[in-house]
């Protein structure tokens, strides 16, 4: 709270380094500033709130002050995106995003799971802004930490952000996650930074061989799953003639084991093959629904 700011001041003061805080009202964003913190940021728990998210962009008009915007706890994507939209009209130029992790039903080894192709999909939504991922709440026990931070940095964050604790398990909050400054510097010092780009011709000569050969095999993807749609629009016309209900569980049950068995010997894996299957059941559902409900062209 406002007690702990004259500390980060003299902190400042002693190391030179800049001062980020997390705000989520108005009354917090006045002190802060008053204190002349150097960076804010607005947390998870405030980012799931279009109402607290305005009451801080409305504290921060006129301001110039840089601001991270946490992703929202649950997997929303539009959240996050909107907290980035209302944090913009309030006039803030230096906005960054971080990735600490969502909140979901599924078993995993993280407090908070990373759901790396949501971070990915903001990330290019607005490839200007700031992208740091913050490990030790995706974590939530330090003994992940490495791991993740490698793989944000092979997905080219711009940085990170870690919890650090001269005794971590004396800490009073999430001391499972928190790590002392020297194991941090170990961690740090055993990360791979690759590049983005080569200057070898001889590199993007085969990347470039290798693009087109995947972009032959995504329009030779998509010509099958056309073809596909329209196997499942006559199937439709063949239920629609003789009554029978658009969803044959035992049919897609059959057609799940049989794909995901396949999956495994082509080294797929089975995540990923489940959660295309569901988006083909789904959009093949659609089309023979409108056959049924007497739309004679749906792809038309």
């Amino acid at each position: 709270g406002k007690k702990g700011l004259p500390w980060l001041q003299a902190a400042r003061s002693e190391t030179g380094l800049p001062l980020m805080v997390e705000v989520a009202t108005t009354k917090q964003v006045e002190e802060a500033l008053a204190h002349q913190i150097d960076v804010l940021w607005i947390g998870a728990r405030t980012t799931v709130n279009p109402f607290s998210v305005q009451e801080v962009a409305d504290a921060l008009k006129g301001v110039s002050v840089p601001v991270f915007i946490k992703n929202p706890i649950n997997p929303d994507l539009e959240l996050w995106a909107g907290a980035v939209e209302r944090v913009e009209r309030a006039g803030i130029k230096q906005i960054g995003l971080i990735h600490r992790g969502f909140s979901t039903f599924a078993q995993t080894p993280y407090r908070n799971a990373p759901l790396w192709h949501l971070a990915i999909e903001m990330k290019l939504r607005f490839p200007k802004l700031l992208f740091i991922n913050d490990p030790s709440h995706i974590c939530g026990r330090r003994d992940l930490l490495s791991e993740v931070m490698q793989r944000a940095i092979d997905l080219d964050v711009d940085g990170l952000m870690i919890e650090s604790h001269m005794q971590p398990d004396q800490a009073w909050s999430d001391a499972a996650q928190q790590v002392t400054p020297e194991e941090l510097d170990a961690m740090l010092s055993r990360l791979i930074w690759r590049n983005d780009d080569s200057s070898s011709i001889d590199y993007h000569s085969a990347l470039d061989q290798l693009r087109q050969q995947i972009n032959q095999l995504d329009e030779e993807v998509l010509q099958l799953l056309g073809r596909r749609m329209q196997l499942a629009e006559q199937i439709a016309r063949y239920k629609k003639e003789n009554n029978i209900t658009i969803l044959q569980a035992g049919r897609w049950q059959e057609i799940m084991e049989r794909t995901l068995s396949r999956a495994e010997q082509l080294k797929l894996s089975r995540q990923f093959i489940t959660q295309y299957l569901d988006a083909l059941h789904m959009e093949s559902i659609s089309h023979q629904q409108k056959i049924l409900d007497g739309d004679v062209n749906p792809t038309g």
